[in-house]
């Protein structure tokens, strides 16, 4: 059997052209307008993402709200609905309970 001469270590065969980069850094640093300008770019591009998520998120929440009524066939959120109707389930109007009790002190 004969072996290679120079066997991969990894598996892999060796890169050709192990020194260049495919995208190899600036030789000096632009300019300051250029900068900015890649700056201002950037801003732009994350608000426009931003928004758009925000967008996105919104419009979700309000087609799974909808996606709720249809199933259910009323307000998926019960605390939405008016007093009138919630008195109406429960058949007595809420009364304000008492902070304090006295029932629980013990009196000596």
């Amino acid at each position: 059997m004969a072996s290679p001469k120079n066997p991969p270590e990894n598996g892999f065969p060796p890169l050709k052209n192990k020194s260049k980069y495919p995208n190899p850094p600036d030789a000096i640093n632009p300019d300051s307008a250029t900068l900015r300008e890649q700056l201002r770019y950037a801003r732009r591009m994350y608000s426009r993402w931003y928004s758009s998520a925000w967008g996105s998120a919104i419009l979700a929440g309000l087609s799974f709200f909808a996606l709720g009524w249809v199933i259910k066939g009323e307000n998926p959120i019960p605390s939405l609905r008016p007093v009138v109707e919630q008195v109406k389930e429960e058949g007595s109007p809420p009364t304000a309970s008492p902070t304090t009790t006295t029932s629980n002190s013990k009196r000596s």
